[in-house]
């Protein structure tokens, strides 16, 4: 009897600007055990980021035009015409160019893990593919980090119009996986995730 083939990761990291994610995928991960996908944004770029390394820096007319896996609008709720949209998104490309890798996706809300996840579905590409979705719950001093953000002015309006609450899980028909709380100290992560980073560690020796 042939047994099932192992599948690959998506690991979606969901929560507010603040919460750790960044810090959970660049510190906590076994080292080349994942690849982060990227976005296109419209934003500008901050000091020491290079296009093609942290994000793909892009014009609006960029969203309309390409193959997109998933799109954000980040500031739609205070969006007032004639100012410049806040658009994210994945593009295809970006996975199909790394498929057989394990993926981390950065998100800031579930709608947008909820898009990913029907795009696999979509393209029947679930079936090499787990999904393990990660919540990090906001931080007290999260306020505090995103005020001395460079380029996001409108920062602190974002996590006004962004709750990443358990309500907004269950309108996009999601349950995370794991929890995870951001401190000055630490990250505090519940045993299963533990395990989980631990099984990582193991393969990749």
């Amino acid at each position: 009897m042939v047994g099932k083939m192992k599948k690959n990761t998506v690991l979606f990291c969901t929560g507010l600007s603040g919460s750790g994610k960044s810090y959970f995928i660049k510190n906590i991960l076994p080292k080349g055990a994942f690849h982060n996908l990227k976005s296109a944004t419209t934003r500008k770029m901050r000091d020491g980021e290079m296009d093609g390394r942290e994000y793909y820096f892009r014009e609006e007319s960029y969203f309309d035009t390409e193959k997109l896996a998933t799109k954000l609008w980040v500031n739609e709720h205070f969006w007032t015409p004639g100012q410049p949209k806040w658009l994210y998104g994945v593009p295809e490309f970006e996975i199909y160019d790394n498929m057989g890798a394990n993926f981390t996706y950065d998100v800031i809300q579930p709608r947008y893990v909820r898009q990913l996840i029907d795009w696999f579905r979509m393209r029947n590409l679930d079936n090499k593919y787990d999904f393990r979705i990660l919540w990090f719950t906001p931080s007290k001093n999260g306020s505090e980090i995103v005020k001395n953000r460079q380029n996001m002015p409108n920062d602190i309006d974002v996590r006004r119009t962004n709750t990443c609450d358990m309500q907004d899980f269950k309108n996009a028909k999601l349950y995370p996986n794991h929890i995870v709380t951001c401190n000055p100290q630490e990250l505090t992560m519940d045993d299963n995730l533990r395990a989980f980073l631990h099984s990582l560690k193991t393969n990749s020796k």
